[in-house]
């Protein structure tokens, strides 16, 4: 008989690694892999995908094991019946009736679901309890519903993967566990995005004719359920197997290759998926390797004129108190550009603005997401493991851009066409002092046009201005930081502005039409009478994509930057290698800003700087320097790579693509640097010393 018990899970279990395989084959061609493979590298990778799924599957059948453990006719025989039905019975009353129960105390909807999950329970008890002859075609129901749940797991999870992949080139991360705490957005996204009905259509109809067929094949064994002994034999076996899973699971998920693609793709997205959920923020000195705080301290200090954390900038000129408007740009990579090589002429405003700019030709995100360019403007710090400082509790009372320019006197605000909840934006910048105008100040009649992430980036042009004018009235200069959201999937925006339409849903569409709303805001502002006294800043705040050959791929992180501001900045080139923290402090040499700093960053016309840049994701952390990308991961890791800039008909500081060569041996000196980077960043951090 017990061959026969495990027979629903071996059709699931067979199910899903036909899944799994379809879905791995699909990676493997999908146009974002670039990685090449040979034969024994497929079989590898499909090899290990299959140990990957087999280990994931038993673990995800727990629930599947203990729906089957407690399948049984004599827990109705009286008295026991009775008395489970009665204690389920004042559970349900303790949860509908008690105003602080357990459940209660956790929040938001846990107490509804709870006492839903707990009310069908009950009446499924009773019914089965009093109705034995209908017991039969109860649990048929119940297990059918069971089968289908998980079936609709599998697909479902298997297209969310896909999805995720063609977004970004990886598996689950970080970035998932955001979409699945921001799902307004993120369903809103997807709504706006994809071809949803006939999507959900073939999911559904696929789900039941799994479900049917599984349901046919393995319904008789619940005619005859095991005794208690026999359950004790499967339970046993089947904590073995989980526990040999997990192990497995773990040692798998440390295999790590050259080929970044292939790790990815031999990998299984739920357990990644799992340690992005646990791991939010990464204890550098548990997983990174670390040089004494002192050494570390003092090598990455040497690069100011003035080696200490605060310091002191002293300009030898008067102060500017001109007006400043940063704007981010959301996923602006440099290649859009004609500058950097761009033929689909998108960018035709922000290429002509750059020629009338100070473009900083050479500079580097410090990350792949919003929030990270966010960071590395407003705190003007290398980036951390785990997750951003926006997104972090301590993300308060830090020293910051904002903090600067207050204590100039200035108006301070974030602008933002969305909802500022979603990724944490409003606790970070109303905790640290700015102001905030975000979807929520707008009249209906003020909104052209929006979609899930906000109002159409025109809109918000217009609501900018308005913003300005009325802090200009006021006497005082003002700061806006302002993040741009259509170039953003799904897309769309009004028709009518470009000659792409917004139905088309195109990333070209996006980044044009972005293009569109700055060439009308730098018409509007021109027309206004602070427009003669402000500086402009504009870059992006990550790019479009971060797939790439190999952990940090360095066209990946390049975007484009410049300052413009008539008759104060001088149209020029700035072609020294710099990152996206140096911004700031550079812009407040321009406006000869005297304050003590806590800043990470350099002013890039100072004798002193030093090129260089800083590049990471949630786990490998990089420093660009000298000729090589140099990288520290998790478990103590560290690999470095020699940059040779690949031939193409660009001029030489506009050249994007490099030839990543890894090192056998680490030049010692780089490894000291970036260690000294990250572990200091860490350490003043945790010992709250950049704050204000």
């Amino acid at each position: 008989m017990f061959p026969n018990k495990i027979k629903p899970f071996l059709y699931l279990g067979i199910f899903y690694l036909i899944i799994s395989f379809i879905v791995r084959i699909i990676f493997l061609f999908h146009p974002i892999t670039t990685a090449s493979f040979g034969f024994f590298d497929v079989v590898k990778v499909l090899s290990i995908g299959l140990l990957n799924d087999i280990f994931v599957f038993t673990l995800a059948s727990t629930l599947l094991a203990v729906y089957f453990l407690f399948l049984s006719d004599s827990k109705y025989k009286k008295p026991y019946g009775y008395i489970i039905f009665g204690a389920l019975v004042l559970f349900f009353l303790y949860i509908l009736l008690i105003p602080n129960n357990i459940f209660n105390q956790y929040g938001g909807s846990v107490s509804e679901i709870a006492l839903a999950f707990v009310g069908i329970k009950t009446l499924l008890f009773g019914l089965m309890l009093f109705l034995p002859s209908k017991r039969i075609k109860i649990r048929n129901v119940l297990y059918f519903i069971t089968l289908l749940l998980y079936v609709l797991l599998i697909i479902f999870n298997a297209v969310s993967e896909y999805f995720f992949y063609n977004e970004f080139g990886v598996r689950y991360n970080f970035i998932a566990v955001d979409y699945l705490i921001y799902t307004n957005e993120v369903i809103g996204n997807i709504m706006e995005s994809y071809p949803v009905i006939p999507l959900f259509s073939a999911i559904l109809i696929v789900t039941l004719a799994i479900t049917w067929l599984t349901y046919k094949k393995t319904k008789d064994e619940l005619l005859d359920l095991p005794n208690f002994k026999q359950k004790m034999v499967l339970l046993g076996t089947f904590i073995v197997l989980v526990s040999l899973s997990l192990l497995g699971v773990s040692s798998l998920m440390e295999v790590r290759s050259d080929n970044v693609f292939a790790d990815e793709i031999e990998s299984n997205g739920l357990p990644k998926f799992y340690w992005a959920f646990t791991h939010n923020e990464l204890d550098y000195f548990k997983f990174y390797p670390q040089i004494s705080q002192q050494e570390a301290e003092k090598n990455f200090l040497s690069q100011y004129s003035d080696p200490a954390l605060p310091r002191n900038v002293v300009s030898e000129q008067p102060e500017l108190k001109k007006n400043v408007v940063l704007i981010s740009i959301e996923s602006l990579s440099a290649d859009f550009m004609e500058h950097y090589g761009g033929t689909k002429k998108i960018t035709p405003f922000l290429d002509s603005l750059a020629d009338r700019s100070m473009m900083f030709t050479n500079l580097y995100a410090t990350g792949n997401r919003t929030v990270r360019g966010l960071e590395a403007l407003t705190l003007c710090i290398p980036p951390t493991a785990g997750e951003s400082i926006i997104k972090r509790d301590d993300n308060k009372n830090k020293f910051t851009t904002g903090s600067v320019f207050k204590s100039k006197g200035y108006d301070v605000k974030f602008l933002y066409g969305g909802y500022s909840y979603f990724d944490n934006m409003q606790d970070f910048f109303a905790g640290n002092g700015y102001d905030i105008v975000d979807r929520n100040n707008f009249k209906p009649e003020e909104i052209t046009f929006a979609n899930v992430w906000g109002v159409a980036d025109e809109d918000m042009a217009k609501k900018a201005i308005q913003t300005m004018n009325a802090e200009a009235k006021s006497g005082k200069p003002f700061f806006n930081h302002w993040m741009t959201v259509s170039n953003h999937r799904p897309f769309t925006y009004p028709d009518g502005r470009i000659d792409i339409p917004g139905t088309a849903k195109s990333r070209d569409g996006g980044v044009k039409y972005t293009d569109y709303s700055l060439r009308k805001f730098f018409a509007m502002a021109k027309k206004q009478d602070w427009y003669k006294n402000t500086v402009f800043v504009i870059i992006a705040d990550h790019c479009a994509s971060s797939a790439g050959k190999t952990e940090l791929p360095m066209d990946k992180y390049r975007i484009p930057a410049m300052i413009f501001s008539e008759g104060f900045i001088e149209p020029q080139k700035f072609d020294k290698l710099m990152s996206q923290i140096d911004v700031m402090p550079t812009l407040f040499g321009l406006l000869n800003f005297s304050y003590q700093s806590k800043f990470l960053g350099q002013d890039v016309f100072k004798k002193e700087f030093q090129p260089k840049a800083y590049i990471a994701t949630y786990q490998d952390l990089g420093l660009i320097k000298n000729g090589y990308l140099t990288i520290i991961s998790p478990v103590k890791k560290v690999k470095q790579y020699s940059l040779q800039l690949e031939s193409s008909s660009l001029a030489p500081e506009f050249k994007l693509y490099y030839d990543e060569k890894q090192v056998k041996n680490p030049e010692q000196k780089l490894v000291n640097d970036v260690i000294s980077v990250y572990q200091s960043t860490s350490f003043w951090l945790k010992e709250k010393k950049l704050n204000r």
